[in-house]
C-alpha cells in the first residue's frame, strides 16, 4: 500500500558469535534465547517474578502486572529501595572493596569509589537531603557535569524516596526553568562549572538565570567542581561541602512501593510544553536490571564503560541503576571525545583496561571522520564486547567500528530502546543472535513488537511500517508527568493498546528489526515513502564519507526533495565531482527514486551535546527559511551559521 515505508537497503553479511564468547556467555546460543524468549511472553509473571527475586524485596508483591491499557503497575504490593539494590546489597561480600565509580575529569584529574566508599557518600548527601527538609515524594532537580556527585545525588534521592529529575548540563537556563516550573521541585543540586573543550560551562551562573523572578526551588546545593567565581544567593544557596560537615553516614533506605516514583526525565528537542516521562521504582529497577546481565553479559572482573551522560535515560540505565545493581565497576567521563586530541576515548580503554564500550553510532562517524591513526596509537585488547545505543548504526559504521575498535572479534549489541521505554527492547544477545551489520536484531525478553500499516495491520518481511509494543514491559514509562490525556493520545490512541514508538521499522526473513528512523523523517518523493536511514547509510558506504544527514524540502512536482548534509573524511577533497558521484552512489545502492536532488558539504553537522543530529534545523536550512527552531541544545553554534551560509 502506499503508505507504507519502502525499504530498498539489504545487507547480507551476519556475523555469528565466536565460540569462546558464547561458550562463558549467560546465554550461550540462539535455541536457549528462543526458550527463554518463548517463556517470557508466553508466562510473563513466571519470568519476571523469577529475574526479580534476584533483587531484595522489603515487602513482597502480590502480584507481577496489573495491566488496564494503557497503565500498568508491576510487582503490585511489593516494597523495595532502588538505593539498597544498588548499594547495601554488596556489601556483605567482596564488592564491598570493588570499584563502583572509576571517574576521569576532562582536565585528568582521577577518583576511585569503591562500594562501600559509594555508600557512605549516599548515606551522607541523602542525609544532607533531609537535613533541607526535602522528603518522600518531593521533586529535586540535578544539573551537574558527568561527576560521581550526579550519580550519589540521584542514588541519594532514590534512598529517601525524592523525585529526582536530572537536567543535562548542555540544557539553557530557559530548559531548566521550564522543567522547574513542570515538575513543581523544591530543590536543585549544581556545580559551580564544568569542563567542556578545556572551557567552563557556567552551570551555577545559568541556574541563577533560571530562578530569577521566583520559582518552587526553596534550595540550591552547590558542588564546588572548578574553584570559579559564582554568586551565592543568601538562605537560597549553600554550598554541597559545607553541608556534609552536619551529617553522618547513617541513612537507612526508605522501603517504597513498587509504583513510587522514581525520576521525571524530560525528552530533548519536543516544542512547546516539556514532556516529563515518569518512571517508577521496581519494574524499571528489573528491567535495567535484566538487560544489563543479558545484553552486556557483565561479569565480576568487568570494566564497563557507557559514554553517555547521566543528563539521559542511557546514563540513568546502563551508568548508574542497571550496572550498579549488577554489582559492576562502571567508568564516567567528564569531557569531550577529542579534548585535547581525538584519541581521549582510545586512552581511557588503554588506561583502564576497560572490557565492554557503550557509545552512539553519531561517536563512531566521528571517530572515522578523525582517521584510522588515532586508534592505532592505544592496545584496545582488553575489550570484549562493543555496544551501540541512541540511532541507528549504518553498516559501514558498524564494520568500522567492528574492525578498528573490536579487532573483528567483539561481538557488537546495537541496542534500539528510548527514554519512553526505560531499558533495552530490542537487541542481540552477544552469545547467543548472529548479528547483521545495521540491524537491532531480536527482541529482548518479554517485549513483543510489531510492524504495522496505517490500520495498524501487521506487514510482510522487508516492508516498511510504524513500530509498536504490543504488551507492556517492566520498565516503561508510566505516564507524561500530570498529563495522562497526553500519554494515552500520544503512545497509546493510534493502535489501541499497542504502544506506538514513534519509529519507521522493517522486519527481514529471518524476523530481524531494521529500525529506519522516526516517522516525522520519512520522506515523501513522487508517492515513495523513503526512510532518511538507509539514505544517509548509503551516502556513508561511500569510502570518502564520514557522516550524513539526510532531509526533505518542498517539490513542486514531487511532493518532497531529497537533500543530503555530507561531511567527508579528513584530508578528502569535496568537489563538484564528489556531489555527483555520490548521487549516482545513493541511485546505485537503493534506486533512482532515492537520489539526492542536492548535495551539500559541511564541515560538521549541528548535533546536540548528546551526539544527536538536529534534522530539524538542517530542514529549515535546506528549504531556504530562516532557522526559527530552539538552538539552546546545539553544542556548536558556529556549525549553523557555517550551513546557512554555504551554497550549493
Amino acid at each position: 500500500m502506499q503508505n507504507d515505508i519502502e525499504s530498498h537497503l539489504i545487507e547480507k553479511r551476519v556475523f555469528k558469535p565466536s565460540k569462546g564468547f558464547s561458550k562463558t556467555a549467560r546465554i550461550k546460543s540462539l535455541a536457549q534465547y528462543r526458550r527463554m524468549y518463548r517463556e517470557s511472553i508466553r508466562q510473563p509473571a513466571k519470568f519476571w517474578g523469577r529475574e526479580a527475586s534476584e533483587l531484595v524485596w522489603r515487602a513482597p508483591w502480590k502480584k507481577v502486572l496489573e495491566w488496564k491499557a494503557p497503565f500498568a503497575k508491576w510487582f503490585v504490593g511489593g516494597k523495595l529501595n532502588i538505593s539498597e539494590n544498588c548499594l547495601d546489597r554488596h556489601l556483605n561480600g567482596p564488592r564491598r572493596n570493588k570499584a563502583a565509580i572509576l571517574w576521569e575529569g576532562e582536565p585528568g584529574d582521577k577518583r576511585t569509589l569503591t562500594y562501600q566508599q559509594l555508600h557512605r557518600e549516599v548515606c551522607r548527601f541523602a542525609n544532607v537531603l533531609k537535613r533541607n527538609k526535602i522528603k518522600t515524594g518531593d521533586r529535586v532537580i540535578i544539573y551537574l557535569p558527568n561527576i560521581p556527585e550526579a550519580a550519589i545525588a540521584m542514588l541519594a534521592c532514590a534512598r529517601i524516596g525524592a523525585v529526582h529529575s536530572v537536567i543535562f548540563g548542555g540544557f539553557s537556563a530557559d530548559s531548566i526553568r521550564d522543567r522547574i516550573i513542570d515538575s513543581g521541585a523544591i530543590a536543585l543540586v549544581t556545580a559551580d562549572g564544568a569542563y567542556r573543550r578545556g572551557a567552563i560551562v557556567p552551570l551555577k551562573k545559568n541556574v541563577d538565570e533560571a530562578l530569577r523572578g521566583g520559582t518552587s526551588i526553596k534550595r540550591v546545593i552547590v558542588f564546588r567542581r572548578t574553584g570559579s567565581e559564582i554568586h551565592m544567593e543568601e538562605v537560597r544557596d549553600i554550598w554541597w561541602h559545607q553541608e556534609l560537615e552536619y551529617v553522618d553516614a547513617n541513612c537507612p533506605p526508605v522501603p517504597l512501593d513498587s509504583e513510587h516514583p522514581l525520576y521525571l526525565l524530560y525528552t530533548s528537542g519536543s516544542t512547546g510544553k516539556p514532556k516529563g516521562i515518569l518512571h517508577t521504582t521496581g519494574g524499571y529497577l528489573v528491567g535495567v536490571y535484566s538487560t544489563m546481565k543479558y545484553v552486556f553479559d557483565i561479569r565480576d572482573e568487568d570494566i564497563f564503560w557507557c559514554t553517555a551522560d547521566v543528563g539521559w535515560v542511557t546514563g540513568h540505565s546502563y551508568i548508574v541503576y542497571g550496572p550498579l545493581a549488577n554489582g559492576a565497576t562502571v567508568v564516567m567521563y567528564e569531557g569531550a571525545p577529542n579534548w585535547p586530541e581525538p584519541d581521549r576515548f582510545w586512552k581511557i580503554i588503554e588506561d583502564y583496561r576497560i572490557n565492554i564500550l557503550y557509545t552512539a553510532p553519531t561517536a563512531i562517524r566521528a571517530f572515522i571522520r578523525w582517521g584510522d591513526q588515532w586508534v592505532a596509537k592505544h592496545d584496545l585488547s582488553s575489550l570484549r564486547l562493543l555496544g551501540t545505543v541512541g540511532e541507528p548504526i549504518n553498516p559501514e559504521a558498524w564494520m568500522w567500528y567492528h574492525k578498528n575498535i573490536g579487532g573483528g572479534r567483539c561481538p557488537i549489541v546495537d541496542t534500539w530502546w528510548q527514554t519512553e521505554t526505560g531499558s533495552i527492547l530490542i537487541t542481540p544477545l552477544p552469545g547467543a543472535i548472529p548479528t547483521k551489520p545495521g540491524s537491532a536484531t531480536l527482541p529482548f525478553f518479554g517485549v513483543e513488537p510489531a510492524i504495522v500499516d496505517e490500520k495498524g495491520n501487521e506487514v510482510g518481511p522487508n516492508v516498511g511500517g510504524k513500530l509498536i509494543i504490543q504488551r507492556p514491559w517492566p520498565a516503561m514509562l508510566r505516564s507524561i508527568y500530570g498529563d495522562k490525556t497526553r500519554y494515552r493520545q500520544q503512545y497509546w490512541s493510534e493502535f489501541k493498546g499497542n504502544y506506538l514508538t514513534g519509529d519507521g521499522a522493517r522486519r527481514d526473513e529471518d524476523g530481524y528489526f531494521w529500525i529506519v528512523g522516526r516517522i516525522d523523517d520519512v520522506l515523501n518523493v513522487a508517492g515513495h515513502r523513503l526512510g532518511t536511514s538507509e539514505i544517509e547509510s548509503a551516502l556513508v558506504s561511500h569510502a570518502r564519507v564520514a557522516e550524513a544527514a539526510v532531509v526533505g524540502r518542498p517539490d513542486e512536482l514531487k511532493g518532497q526533495g531529497v537533500v543530503a548534509f555530507v561531511t567527508v573524511k579528513t584530508g578528502v577533497d569535496a568537489s563538484r565531482g564528489l556531489k555527483e558521484e555520490l548521487r549516482d552512489h545513493v541511485a546505485a545502492h537503493i534506486g533512482a527514486i532515492a537520489k539526492p536532488d542536492e548535495v551539500r558539504f559541511a564541515e560538521a553537522l549541528p548535533k546536540t551535546r548528546s551526539g544527536k543530529i538536529m534534522r530539524r534545523l538542517l530542514k529549515e536550512i535546506a528549504s531556504g527559511a530562516k532557522v526559527t527552531g530552539d538552538t539552546t541544545t546545539l553544542e556548536d553554534f558556529s556549525v549553523l551559521a557555517r550551513l546557512s551560509e554555504s551554497e550549493e
